[in-house]
């Protein structure tokens, strides 16, 4: 085949896993809530996807090191914001440890069940708890979607790819 590069294997490490996931693109949203104490809380994920349509459900998963996710699961809900290709800075702070992630220049508003919403957001989900499983050294998280939010018709997604933030461009067929 023209233009491919031949496959060479190589064991599986932390750092060969790492490096072949990198390579495949993902979007990136910010999951917030309102703990039952305390200020809203939030956690940056690229492990997002749809599960269900009937019923609507979606999932993500998060370290069982993280230190946001316990305070995020006293919530009665969750809001999931799919990031605009222009909020990487949003993804970034989202994802630090040791910094207040709702303070300015982070900008949202509680949605109808006190969950933060994202301003600038492409798409948010508000969900209710679903299920919870430990898988490995990650939880598996799954939320029932009870309410959608969606930016403009032009809103383009922001992605994560080799550990660097870009946005996606459609390919224009000749």
């Amino acid at each position: 085949m023209t233009g491919t590069v031949q496959a060479r294997p190589v064991p599986v490490t932390g750092d060969s896993f790492r490096d072949a996931l990198s390579r495949h693109a993902a979007g990136v949203v910010v999951v917030t809530a309102r703990p039952a104490s305390g200020g809203p809380a939030g956690l940056t994920a690229t492990s997002f996807t749809s599960v269900s349509l009937e019923p609507p459900l979606v999932s993500f998963y998060v370290a069982t090191s993280s230190t946001t996710f316990p305070r995020l699961r006293t919530a009665p809900t969750f809001a999931v914001n799919v990031l605009g290709h222009d909020q990487a800075e949003v993804a970034g702070r989202f994802a630090a440890r040791d910094v207040d992630r709702f303070a300015a220049p982070a900008r949202w508003r509680n949605g109808p069940g006190g969950e933060p919403l994202l301003d600038g957001a492409a798409a948010r989900l508000r969900c209710d708890w679903h299920d919870l499983r430990r898988i490995g050294d990650h939880l598996l998280v799954v939320g029932r979607v009870i309410g959608v939010e969606l930016g403009g018709a032009e809103a383009v997604p922001l992605l994560y790819h080799r550990g660097r933030f870009g946005r996606f461009a459609a390919y224009r067929h000749a």
